[in-house]
């Protein structure tokens, strides 16, 4: 390119820019058209953030382990105590004496 014509073309880019209109929202008189591209944009957001926590609740919840299978024991306690009717704290604290009474060998 010829310098005149770059120089010229330099000056036509920066004329350009100097009078470029402003984008729309950003314009005195639209000041509602501004609002309501914010509000799109944190509704979109917030839809956005509603369905990763979905996806990553989904993904938790498929991710826990089955549970351990019972043992004898436990289960035997499990059936003395629904035949006593224990509930919450007793039942508790009946199941873990009958699980050590059953653990221990049988001395003679």
């Amino acid at each position: 390119m010829r310098p005149r014509l770059r120089q010229r073309n330099l000056k036509l880019v920066r004329h350009l820019n100097k009078h470029r209109a402003a984008p729309s929202y950003a314009r005195p008189g639209n000041a509602r058209d501004a609002t309501e591209t914010i509000m799109q944009r944190l509704v979109l957001l917030a839809a956005a953030a509603t369905v990763t926590a979905f996806c990553a609740s989904a993904v938790a919840q498929g991710a826990t382990k089955a549970p351990a299978p019972r043992s004898a024991a436990s289960l035997e306690c499990s059936k003395q105590a629904d035949a006593k009717g224990l509930h919450g704290k007793e039942r508790k604290s009946f199941r873990a004496k009958c699980k050590r009474d059953l653990a221990k060998p049988a001395k003679t």
